[in-house]
């Protein structure tokens, strides 16, 4: 197994090049030299099973394996009930989504910590995802992987360690580690081949070899201030990071194999194929 490379959502390039639709993304992507694409609902799920039966054709014709980033709007400790319950749904609506469009994995954002402390919200996130994982048992979406996601601004809910605890909800959740939120919410503290190799054995010791070896993961430099995530660039920036080279030298020496998405501003497939290229020097 290798890691796999791909964009989340569409490029400035696959808007240039003519291309109009989500049905075409599969085969721009294979041309391109990528292997995976994470379908973008966080301003809501809106996708139809007949588009989404004729797009896993596609991505299964052009050997695209998918995931799926959910609301962005999900509040998983939220103080009101209300929210937290429609989050559950959100989530729900997520995973029936990625099952129809042929993939198996859907990234959750946790929100703020509002007005509790880190550990109250932590508590009510984790029952928010176990009330969660009942609703997909009991829809028979038990295949469908949540992916709980570091998050880049300090007053979130989502260092390492707390995506680490709601990851142990089920020992099906996959943590989605997102490199440059970890750096931007430590101004500038997940940047080296040793930053690196202190997240990925933490995930190794907490949830197991099968986790570690198969994590999703979203990559991309950030801006960030003294509250943490700014705002997405690309790898023409040479001043905030993180830098992928550290970190592509560790996956291919440790033989991990995680699902890497770019997240940069308007330059996802090319910086998601740089990161392939990247890797695929090291690998050998």
């Amino acid at each position: 197994m290798s890691a796999k490379f791909g964009p989340a959502g569409s490029s400035e390039r696959f808007s240039a090049e003519g291309f109009k639709t989500t049905l075409q993304m599969p085969g721009y992507l294979e041309a391109f030299g990528l292997d995976h694409f994470e379908y973008q609902c966080g301003r809501g799920v809106n996708v139809s099973p007949e588009k989404a039966e004729q797009f896993r054709l596609k991505a299964i014709e052009h050997n695209i394996t998918v995931s799926l980033h959910s609301p962005y709007y999900i509040s998983l400790a939220s103080l009101e009930e209300e929210k937290r319950l429609k989050s559950i749904d959100y989530i729900l609506q997520s995973a029936r989504a990625v099952k129809m469009l042929g993939g198996d994995r859907i990234v959750v954002h946790s929100g703020t910590c509002a007005k509790i402390s880190r550990e109250e919200a932590l508590k009510k996130a984790y029952d928010t995802l176990v009330l969660a994982q009942k609703a997909l048992d009991e829809e028979h979406l038990s295949d469908i992987r949540i992916c709980p996601e570091t998050m880049g601004k300090i007053n979130q809910l989502g260092t390492l360690d707390e995506v680490m605890q709601l990851c142990k909800v089920d020992e099906r959740f996959i943590p989605c580690i997102d490199f440059g939120h970890l750096n931007a919410r430590t101004l500038g503290g997940c940047n080296s081949y040793e930053d690196f190799s202190v997240v990925l054995d933490t995930v190794k010791n907490t949830l197991g070899e099968e986790r570690y070896k198969n994590f999703h993961s979203h990559f991309s430099k950030i801006e960030y201030s003294q509250g943490g995530e700014k705002k997405h660039l690309t790898f023409d920036d040479n001043i905030f990071g993180p830098n992928f080279e550290p970190l592509a030298k560790i996956i291919a020496e440790r033989d991990l194999s995680p699902i890497f998405i770019s997240e940069s501003a308007g330059t996802q497939d090319i910086d998601a194929l740089e990161m392939k290229s990247i890797y695929l020097k090291y690998k050998g």
